[in-house]
């Protein structure tokens, strides 16, 4: 809604809404339908030029999510019973068809301004002024950010990248139309789930492709099948309660958990119900496996050692399975987020890919045709693709410039660490609410039921800061430094923090680092979070 206001004299109000969601995302989409039904006017600022957050830009070779249909979709019902998925594991493409239906069943866009970068927010007078780049500003009681945990790429500051004169690209900017690769020399830097999935599909084409490896992917099978939409609408009499039950889950997902523990299931049934889980495919090797694997070594070594086994015997080239596949364990399993992989093994064993262990030799420099090693090996390139992910969970909320009630930058806030209360709300940071944060669940879930779950406290919250005469809610030092300790003290029972993951921040230099995900489970998650809101306790409560 238009208005001539000023704010502070620093401009006119360009949008006034009740609240202001930044992120065009499943956060974004779910919040929309939400708020709507609580009545509030909203609107939607989206720096991409449609729906779709992380599925908007990813449109790299193979580019997929490795959450199983269909539990990867919201839960609106009115999306669900007209929408059926093509495979379990859909790739890029159909998300962003999902999204465009989305679009469509619940009239998103009216709500929506794409193509829109927001880089500056400020309180003042009791509302969020946000300013974004091409000189808007928009006023809002409440502000959401659903910015996403993979937003903010991070390139790595190889010396003299800037001089090669190749096509040089980071995967979250890949052309619509794709990239050509026939008969050229392409390079990949980075194993995370872009450099496996990139790989697993340009490996099969005709071209000579490197993989520059640093930290071997201890990748997991997905056995990825087509649905058919009898076999999914013969399923959707249950979809209401499989739902339910993902959110009850501590992974989001509706999985079974071992019927006994670890140490007291002997190696023949141990092996036994690995060969299970491995069969299922996905992510229940990680989810539905004994929970020991996170806080006991000999555990985690014992699953290690049958991942291994499994995996060797998919590739025939010693050499190339001596730096993926290590005999000896280097690394905890399940410690860095696993990716799923369709047949990434036996695509690396083509003889038209090359493994470059980085650990023998680092990159050292590029040059203008290519890119030359610590051992003096100088290789040159057509393509150079860098699969080197996020500055995840912190990057794009840092980058919003958002200040509060003392002018203090979010980036100045959390130089020494991250500091929310329940990964919601930030203190001194009064109605500002997150979605896919950092400090929950997030990426240690399967991602709508939890983003589900925190848009569902976000609207319950507003309406009890409305029947109550609430101006504002702001969260309480005390409770803020209290919910960051018990993530860390968590997480040092567990094997994550031997482990330099994004989960740590340990991906991008000179970031903190620290445990950025709530890991006590969804569950448990949603318990604390909902007491939290039936007695307001950590929050500062302002009434009109």
């Amino acid at each position: 809604m238009a208005a001539t206001n000023g704010v502070n004299g620093l401009g006119i109000v360009d949008i006034e809404t009740d609240v202001l969601i930044i992120g065009g995302g499943f956060g974004g989409v779910y919040s929309i339908y939400r708020f709507r039904q609580l009545g509030l006017s909203v609107k939607l600022i989206e720096a991409g030029s449609d729906f779709g957050g992380v599925w908007h830009w990813n449109r790299y070779f193979g580019a997929r999510v490795d959450s199983e249909a269909p539990f990867y979709q919201l839960s609106i019902s009115k999306v669900w019973k007209t929408w059926n998925w093509s495979e379990q594991f859909p790739g890029h493409e159909e998300l962003r068809r999902y999204f465009a239906h989305c679009d469509k069943a619940l009239d998103l866009r009216k709500d929506a301004i794409f193509n829109t970068i927001v880089e500056g927010v400020t309180y003042e007078d009791g509302h969020w002024i946000s300013r974004t780049r091409d000189g808007r500003i928009a006023k809002s009681k409440y502000l959401v950010l659903a910015t996403g945990s993979s937003y903010k790429r991070y390139y790595p500051d190889f010396k003299d990248m800037g001089k090669y004169k190749g096509t040089l690209m980071h995967s979250a900017v890949f052309p619509g139309s794709g990239l050509d690769t026939k008969g050229k020399k392409v390079a990949v830097i980075g194993n995370g789930a872009t450099g496996v999935q990139i790989v697993q599909e340009l490996a099969r084409t005709d071209c000579d492709l490197s993989l520059y490896v640093r930290t071997p992917n201890i990748a997991l099978p997905t056995h990825q099948r087509p649905l058919s939409a009898q076999e999914q609408e013969n399923t959707k009499q249950f979809y209401e309660s499989l739902f339910r039950v993902a959110k009850q889950h501590r992974s989001g997902f509706p999985y079974n958990s071992p019927a006994t523990s670890f140490w007291d299931a002997s190696p023949e049934q141990r092996e036994a119900y690995w060969e299970e889980l491995w069969g299922r495919g996905g992510f229940s090797f990680l989810i539905s496996n004994y929970r020991e694997f996170l806080m006991d070594t000999e555990a985690n070594k014992l699953m290690y050692g049958f991942w291994m086994r499994k995996t060797r015997e998919r590739i025939s080239d010693k050499r190339k399975a001596d730096i993926l596949a290590l005999v000896q364990q280097k690394q905890w399993i399940g410690m860095k987020r696993p990716s799923l992989e369709q047949d990434y093994y036996e695509a690396v064993d083509r003889e038209n890919v090359t493994l470059l262990d980085l650990n023998q030799a680092g990159i050292e420099r590029f040059d203008e045709s290519g890119i030359v090693t610590a051992d003096g090996v100088r290789r040159e390139y057509d393509v150079v693709i860098l699969a080197t992910g996020y500055d995840s969970m912190t990057g794009s909320l840092m980058d919003l410039k958002a200040r509060d009630v003392n002018s203090v930058e979010l980036r100045e806030k959390w130089k020494d660490g991250v500091y929310t209360y329940l990964g919601l709300m930030i203190p001194d940071m009064p109605n500002l609410l997150m979605v896919y944060s950092p400090q929950a669940p997030t990426a240690l879930s399967n991602g709508p039921p939890i983003i589900e779950i925190q848009v569902d406290w976000i609207v319950d919250a507003i309406s009890k800061m409305r029947e109550g005469g609430v101006e504002a809610v702001t969260p309480r030092w005390e409770a803020a430094r209290k919910w960051r300790q018990d993530i860390q003290d968590m997480n040092e029972q567990t094997l994550y923090p031997l482990a330099n993951s994004w989960y740590m921040g340990a991906n991008i230099p000179g970031k903190v680092r620290e445990q950025l995900i709530y890991i006590g489970g969804v569950d448990l998650y949603e318990r604390i979070a909902r007491e939290a809101l039936r007695t307001w306790v950590g929050f500062d409560v302002a009434k009109s």
